[in-house]
């Protein structure tokens, strides 16, 4: 096979009901260029009822998905196929990672996409190539459906774009509304390497469903309904934090009973550190994600936990030991240089008066919200990135089985062993100066937590 230019071959990454068939005939029509459909669905190879391409079986794709890939790959044509979520995720890794790879990113509007696939379930049509013959329904919309269909169309795009910006790649980006812009098709192939062009789109297939989206369901007053209540511009999501590592080696374990405690960096882990050293011995930690595997198949039964602290005494005792870290006094410099925080000497901290202090936890939260946004440095250290963000990098490697709370450790640490859970950090110095100023700030930087995990007010 010689060189194509830029492009071995190609990926169309899109959805089911996003014009993909379309675009599919489009490629087909340039001179040099193949399509080969949806040839890693988990269901057929290219098209449905098909199972087998370049004489590789169905069975033999799901043994080694590749020996396919290499075949379309190293085909005499500009070659490649239609990928959706929920195909192969070994091809779309590699598809990913190689730069000859041309990606091709197809998008339609979510609303359009659900509805069509609800109508094409009904009616069994799935492609149109003559207007005459088109069937027809109206299915009711289900909110719970379209918000599941959501979710996964914006993780799919949000994969994409993630992997395409640290790898430092390029797409062509095409919209459903753009299929029938033959100048759009044009610079595809431009983009693609190809010296074919077309004069007009294909008339292979027809639109199925042309009518606005409110006439294409039964139910259209429920849909509005429905869709005002969804976050659409997700205008209350919060900027997003750098991704945290699963952090294993910090993860604490005892054999008998066999316990993993989940520390979260800011909370109470010297006293979860003693309950296991109770319950069971000498705790130990250090274990790799290996050993940690092998320590949950040695021992049937474990049970892993982790441990929530309210947000506002998190933030303090993450000021506290800044102020206090006999070896942080660069650290303190920098921060007072570069970000305006006048933090006091270790031993004065302790004789500041209430009023001083709230006006110190008061700059501190400030400091973490510009740092959790990215819009300042530093970098969000552990004990003050948000405790989502925190179980969301361990969940890469495994989330815990029961996510506690410190204030609530009496009446929950017990289903996990008999020995005497401990009270919640008594921290008097927080409780002298807490007022709804310090509570609504806190709220402010860390409103996912609050919402998430479910904290009111903290109360000491």
């Amino acid at each position: 096979m010689t060189s194509r230019g830029p492009f071995d071959h190609f990926v169309v990454l899109a959805g089911m009901r996003t014009g993909s068939n379309f675009l599919e005939a489009n490629l087909d029509a340039l001179d040099g260029v193949s399509c080969h459909g949806e040839a890693f669905n988990p269901h057929f190879i290219g098209h449905k009822g098909r199972t087998e391409m370049f004489g590789i079986s169905l069975r033999a794709r799901e043994a080694d998905p590749f020996a396919l890939l290499a075949a379309i790959r190293e085909s005499d044509r500009m070659a490649g196929f239609r990928l959706f979520h929920d195909h192969d995720p070994r091809i779309l890794a590699q598809c990913l990672e190689n730069r000859r790879c041309a990606k091709i990113i197809l998008a339609r509007n979510p609303l359009d996409s659900y509805v069509s696939l609800k109508i094409a379930a009904a009616t069994g049509q799935w492609r149109l190539t003559d207007p005459r013959n088109r069937k027809t329904a109206r299915p009711n919309f289900d909110a719970a459906e379209f918000e599941a269909h959501l979710h996964a169309t914006r993780a799919f795009h949000d994969r994409l774009r993630r992997a395409l910006q640290r790898s430092g790649q390029t797409a062509f980006h095409i919209a459903y509304d753009d299929l029938g812009d033959v100048a759009v098709l044009n610079g595809l192939a431009q983009f693609l390497g190809v010296p074919a062009r077309l004069s007009a789109p294909s008339r292979a297939l027809a639109r199925q469903n042309p009518e606005p989206v409110t006439e294409k369901v039964a139910n259209p007053g429920e849909m509005i309904r429905a869709l005002a209540e969804i976050d659409r511009f997700e205008l209350d999501a919060a900027a997003p934090e750098p991704e945290r590592s699963p952090a294993v080696r910090h993860h604490l374990v005892i054999d008998a009973p066999a316990r993993i405690f989940v520390p979260v960096p800011g909370g109470p882990t010297a006293a979860l550190r003693d309950w296991l050293a109770a319950l069971g011995g000498s705790p130990r930690d250090g274990l790799t994600q290996k050993a940690m595997r092998q320590f949950k198949r040695r021992h049937p039964g474990h049970r892993s936990f982790t441990v929530l602290r309210h947000p506002v005494a998190r933030l303090w005792a993450a000021l506290t030991r800044l102020a206090t870290d006999p070896d942080g006094a660069d650290r303190r410099a920098a921060l007072a240089a570069r970000c305006g925080l006048a933090l006091p000497e270790p031993d004065t901290f302790a004789a500041l008066d209430p009023a001083a202090r709230h006006a110190l936890m008061l700059d501190f939260v400030a400091l973490v919200g510009r740092s959790l946004t990215g819009d300042g440095w530093p970098r969000p250290e552990p004990d003050w990135a948000s405790q989502g963000a925190i179980l969301q990098g361990v969940a890469r490697f495994a989330p815990p089985d029961h996510v506690l709370r410190e204030d609530s450790l009496a009446t929950d640490l017990p289903i996990l062993g008999a020995a005497p859970p401990p009270a919640p950090e008594p921290m008097p110095a927080l409780k002298a100066f807490h007022d709804d100023a310090i509570e609504a700030a806190v709220r402010k930087v860390h409103a996912r937590d609050y919402a998430a995990f479910g904290f009111g007010d903290w109360r000491g």
